[in-house]
C-alpha cells in the first residue's frame, strides 16, 4: 500500500523513487513487522490469558516443562498478522509470488489455528484429526504448486537445481513439479511444528532461514546477479524478499515475548504457517535443496521422530531418550536455555553454509 502510494507520488517528487529499491523496502518490512509485533504483542498475550488459552504439557516429558502449563498459546497469530500487514505495506501487490506465499502462510496458519482452537478452547486433547490436518495442508501445497506451474513464464521457474553442480539442471514436468512443491510446503510446515517445543527454539532458526531465502530471492530476481552467481533468474522473485523481511521482523518481535521463560507460545497456528511459507519461498526461488541445508535443525528434528518411531516399531527399542531430539538433550541433563542457544548456533552456521553455495557452483 505504501509502495503503491510512493509509485503514485514519484512522478511529482523524485525523492519517492527511493522506495523502488528492494533492499530498502525489505529493511522497512523487517522494521514494520517488528514494530507491529511489539505493539500488539502485550495486548494479545493479555487476551489469551483472559480466555485461558493456555499450553497443555505432556506429563511424560521433561519435568521442567510442567511449570509451563497454562502459558498463553496461539501466539503465532501475532506473527501472521505482523507478516501480512508489513507485506501489504511494502510489497508490490501486483506480484503473483507475493500473493502465493501469503496465501500459503494464511491457509497453513488457519489449519493450525483450528487445531489449537480444538485443543485449547474446546478442550479436545486430540485436536484436529491428522487426516483432516494433512488434507488441508495438502490443499495449501497443491494449490500453490498449481498456481506456480500454470503462471510460470520461463523455464527457470520450473527447473530443479542442485548447489555445487553448476551445470546440473533438470527441467521438471507438471507431476514432478507439483510433487516437489507439495513435499516442500507440507514437509516444512510439519518440520517447524515438530521443532517448536522449547522457548524460542523454532522461531530463531525460522528467522535465520527467512533472511537466507530473502537474499536468494533478491539475487534470483536480479537479471545481472543471478547469472553471475549461477542461480536461476526468476523474474519477479525479488519481491519475495519483502515477504521474507516481514517474516524476519515478525519472528524477532515474537521472540521478544517467546524467549526463555516464554510469556507466550506460537502454537500450531504459527509453526505450520511459518514452515509452509518458508517451503513456498524455497520453491519460488528454486532453492529446495539449499533450504534443507539452511533449515537443517528442522530436518534433524523431523528425522529424529521418524527414526524413533521406526526403531521402536521394528526393534522395540528407542534410539533417543525422547523425540524430537531437543527433548533427548534435556533428559540428558542439558538446561533448556543451553539446548536452545546451541541449536541457534548450529542453525546460524547452516544458514551461512547455504549462503556460501551462492559462489560454490
Amino acid at each position: 500500500m505504501l509502495y503503491w502510494l510512493a509509485e503514485q507520488l514519484s512522478p511529482h517528487y523524485s525523492g519517492f523513487n527511493v522506495f523502488s529499491y528492494l533492499t530498502l523496502r525489505a529493511i522497512l518490512a523487517v522494521a514494520s513487522s517488528l514494530l507491529i509485533s511489539l505493539m500488539i504483542g502485550p495486548g494479545m498475550i493479555r487476551w489469551l490469558s483472559r480466555y485461558q488459552v493456555g499450553q497443555q504439557v505432556r506429563d511424560d516429558g521433561p519435568q521442567t516443562h510442567l511449570k509451563k502449563a497454562g502459558t498463553p498459546t496461539m501466539g503465532g497469530t501475532l506473527i501472521i498478522v505482523s507478516i501480512v500487514i508489513a507485506t501489504l505495506l511494502w510489497a508490490d501487490l501486483s506480484n503473483r509470488y507475493v500473493w502465493i506465499a501469503t496465501g500459503v502462510l494464511l491457509l497453513c496458519g488457519l489449519v493450525g489455528f483450528y487445531d489449537d482452537y480444538l485443543k485449547l478452547v474446546v478442550k479436545n486433547s486430540k485436536g484436529l484429526a491428522a487426516r483432516w490436518k494433512y488434507l488441508w495442508l495438502s490443499v495449501a501445497g497443491l494449490g500453490a504448486a498449481m498456481a506456480l506451474w500454470f503462471t510460470a513464464t520461463t523455464p527457470a521457474e520450473t527447473t530443479f537445481i542442485v548447489p555445487f553442480f553448476k551445470d546440473f539442471a533438470v527441467q521438471l514436468n507438471v507431476f514432478s513439479y507439483v510433487a516437489l512443491t507439495y513435499l516442500m510446503i507440507v514437509g516444512m510446515s510439519n518440520a517447524v511444528n515438530l521443532t517448536d517445543g522449547l522457548d524460542g527454539l523454532a522461531i530463531m532458526p525460522a528467522v535465520m532461514v527467512a533472511v537466507g531465502l530473502g537474499i536468494f530471492a533478491w539475487a534470483s530476481g536480479n537479471a545481472i546477479y543471478a547469472p553471475y552467481l549461477g542461480i536461476p533468474a526468476v523474474p519477479g522473485a525479488g519481491e519475495v524478499a519483502i515477504f521474507c523481511g516481514a517474516i524476519s521482523g515478525a519472528g524477532l518481535g515474537f521472540l521478544w515475548f517467546n524467549t526463555y521463560p516464554a510469556q507466550v507460545f506460537m502454537g500450531d497456528v504459527g509453526a505450520l504457517a511459518l514452515g509452509g511459507a518458508l517451503g513456498a519461498v524455497a520453491v519460488i526461488v528454486r532453492q529446495e535443496v539449499v533450504v534443507l541445508l539452511m533449515g537443517g535443525i528442522f530436518v534433524l528434528e523431523t528425522a529424529s521422530v521418524i527414526l524413533q518411531v521406526a526403531s521402536f516399531k521394528l526393534t522395540g527399542k528407542r534410539i533417543f531418550r525422547m523425540a524430537p531430539i531437543h527433548h533427548h538433550f534435556e533428559l540428558k541433563g542439558w538446561a533448556e536455555p543451553k539446548v536452545i542457544v546451541r541449536f541457534w548456533i548450529i542453525s546460524l552456521l547452516l544458514v551461512l553454509a547455504g549462503l556460501a553455495t551462492l559462489k560454490v557452483r
